[in-house]
């Protein structure tokens, strides 16, 4: 078994970030439309979070924020000229079309793809399968630049293996990381992978949207060459897709042999809960820790987003860190739980409280933010050291995002080309501090 880390690849929030509440189902999103947002104090809040997590002796890497607006959308929505002409006739024509092209959601990287680490792929390399996210218009556009980053950073083919996203169609959504925990005994040896879905192909449902099927997750398993007895397919409840948990990561996450969720996360909890176990004979014990409805009510839960937490292994700790929101600690039902959670003895033994408000207000936590890779140390070199993050390159980061973003975003601010001009101009900064100008 090689020795191998998690590292958390976050998403650095883009200059055009606001809130356009435009992801059905989202209900923090559809709460906040229309505020004005702050996308320096975004970036910032996230690249502190990033510190956070280097200072602790974690791996850390980001991921640049996609091109905004997509020029590609309005084109093919019929616009055209200059990129003044296209944005100045997208406001008149359709503003909630560019809404979409400046949407900045790809901050929210537990969304960009599937991974699976080499340990459990049978052709020995590191997999990632980008996301479609076909569900919702304004993220459906994002896969093509997160495939072109992805390609960039993991480019050595002997040892990484990129997937285009899968068909954009009804039946092959798929929304990523967000639905998927694996778990283990350590993070280089061999584990199990859990693919949560809401509904199969062809299955439709009255109520908000399940964004992931099974379909989906079946291809991602196979193109990601996995052993089928260490695979787990799972089904995300309607109750609480119906109730705001949009993604599993809403209501679920894992870490190492743990499994942390609400008690209405699964359709079928207990028969989850028996193929876990029985795909991880030989590897792990599953540990569990389940939240109960009369302890932590699903609303309550969801606004809190106490399980869109990071669950890390940190270093000098003999149990698992919960990295949560401040308003998990704000919210009596959650507090409670935590506090009553780290006094007794099981896997997790401390929550530790993060401020990402400004992603908060439109719909993602810690957990949305990263998305996990787990790499050995010959992956870690043959990645693209540039997104690879030190105290350096945070610190020059945080100048560019000072220098370059705004401090107060409106709608009206997207009918501006100026506007688009800062966005161009910063992302340019961001990729030449990362080294990846390539993909200007």
């Amino acid at each position: 078994m090689s020795t191998a880390y998690e590292v958390n690849f976050d998403g650095l929030i883009g200059p055009s970030h606001n809130y356009g509440g435009m992801s059905e189902g989202n209900l923090a999103s559809a709460r906040n439309e229309g505020d004005v947002s702050n996308p320096r104090e975004a970036a910032i809040q996230g690249l502190e979070k990033m510190r956070l997590l280097l200072r602790a002796g974690l791996k850390q890497g980001v991921l640049p924020p996609l091109p905004r607006p997509n020029f590609d959308l309005l084109v093919a929505a019929g616009f055209s000229g200059s990129d003044a002409d296209i944005i100045e006739a997208a406001a008149r024509a359709n503003p909630k079309l560019l809404k979409a092209a400046y949407s900045a959601s790809s901050m929210w990287a537990a969304n960009a793809a599937t991974v699976s680490p080499s340990a459990d792929a049978s052709d020995g390399r590191l997999h990632l399968t980008t996301a479609n996210l076909s569900t919702m218009l304004h993220r459906s556009t994002e896969h093509p630049d997160t495939t072109a980053a992805l390609i960039s950073i993991f480019g050595d083919t002997d040892r990484f293996g990129v997937h285009a996203a899968l068909p954009m169609h009804a039946d092959f959504a798929d929304e990523g990381a967000a639905n998927h925990v694996r778990l283990c005994a350590e993070h280089g040896a061999e584990g199990v992978e859990v693919f949560v879905y809401g509904r199969d192909a062809g299955e439709s449902a009255v109520g908000f949207p399940a964004r992931q099927t099974k379909l989906a997750s079946e291809s991602i398993a196979r193109a990601h060459t996995l052993s089928q007895s260490r695979q787990v397919f799972a089904r995300q409840s309607r109750a609480v897709i119906d109730a705001g948990a949009f993604h599993n990561d809403v209501v679920c996450v894992g870490s190492l042999d743990t499994l942390f969720y609400h008690e209405l996360a699964f359709e079928e909890t207990d028969a989850t809960l028996d193929a876990i176990r029985k795909a991880g004979e030989g590897l792990f014990e599953l540990k569990t820790v389940m939240v109960p409805e009369a302890d932590v009510p699903i609303g309550d839960a969801i606004t809190s987003y106490l399980f869109n937490s990071q669950l890390l292994k940190w270093p000098g700790e003999d149990r698992l860190v919960l990295l949560a929101p401040l308003e998990t600690q704000e919210t009596q039902s959650t507090r409670a739980f935590c506090e009553k959670m780290v006094e007794g003895n099981g896997p997790i033994g401390r929550v530790q409280y993060v401020d990402v408000r400004q992603s908060m207000r439109n719909g993602g936590g810690p957990a949305c933010l990263r998305l996990r890779v787990v790499m050995t140390d010959e992956e870690l070199d043959a990645c693209h050291q540039g997104v690879l993050l030190d105290e350096d390159k945070i610190d020059r980061l945080q100048d560019i995002v000072a220098r370059t973003y705004r401090d107060k975003v409106v709608a009206a601010d997207l009918a501006d080309p100026a506007f688009a001009n800062e966005c161009r101009l910063a992302r340019e900064a961001i990729l030449e501090c990362l080294g990846l100008s390539e993909l200007d």
